[in-house]
């Protein structure tokens, strides 16, 4: 599912209610039947669990290695052996097609590689939902496209729901089954990629043919 929007618009705001981090002012955020909304923090952090998420320019930490990284949750959440840990790390990497870059830090990394590790740490304690926040931004196109690709990748082999927020169409209408525009605080419409392209609603096709001219404004 992919929510797509102008920069400013309130997708990544979009995030944080789903996993949680904010409340809303009103209405409901139901995860696997549950209003979360209504969770005491200790339920909460249960909740998320159920979450993973890279996040926009995949945040790493620059002083832990890659592996370290990748393993921040597992161990900050988990009681597993540090055999255990070490071996899930290896795997997650493999699933994001790095092997043998455990010790390396994130400034030896290319930005496609920080993509890959932040995917990595995303999926090391195996959620059923995993948050993408602008995931190709900050790469070349080409590099985007692979990103685009380990996503639908994970996806399948993993059986997850995947969420993601952009302004990048292409990426979009590759990794979609659906899609909602998020416009002024509301979700004005939703539908296929091929339902979205060839919308009648006028602010989606301005922003989706990224006209100039049109009901929103360049401000």
């Amino acid at each position: 599912f992919v929510i797509i929007g102008r920069s400013g618009c309130g997708k990544s705001v979009l995030l944080k209610h789903i996993i949680g981090i904010l409340k809303p002012n009103k209405g409901k955020v139901i995860i696997g039947g549950t209003d979360i909304t209504k969770m005491s923090e200790r339920e909460l952090n249960q909740a998320r669990r159920k979450f993973g998420m890279l996040f926009q320019g995949a945040a790493l930490f620059d002083s832990l290695t890659v592996g370290e990284n990748v393993a921040f949750g597992l161990r900050r959440h988990t009681r597993l052996s540090q055999e255990k840990i070490k071996r899930i790390v290896g795997e997650k990497l493999r699933l994001v097609g790095l092997v043998g870059i455990e010790d390396l830090k994130p400034a030896e990394l290319s930005g496609g590689m920080k993509k890959r590790v932040g995917l990595a740490r995303a999926i090391a304690m195996e959620p059923e939902i995993v948050l993408y926040d602008e995931p190709t931004t900050g790469v070349d196109p080409i590099m985007g496209d692979a990103v685009n690709e380990l996503i639908i990748e994970l996806h399948d082999k993993l059986k997850i729901t995947s969420i993601a927020v952009t302004h990048d169409m292409i990426s979009a209408y590759k990794i979609a089954d659906k899609i909602a525009m998020l416009y002024e605080g509301k979700i004005i419409e939703v539908g296929t990629p091929e339902e979205i392209k060839n919308t009648n609603n006028p602010i989606v096709r301005q922003f989706i043919t990224g006209a100039a001219i049109g009901p929103i404004t360049a401000d």
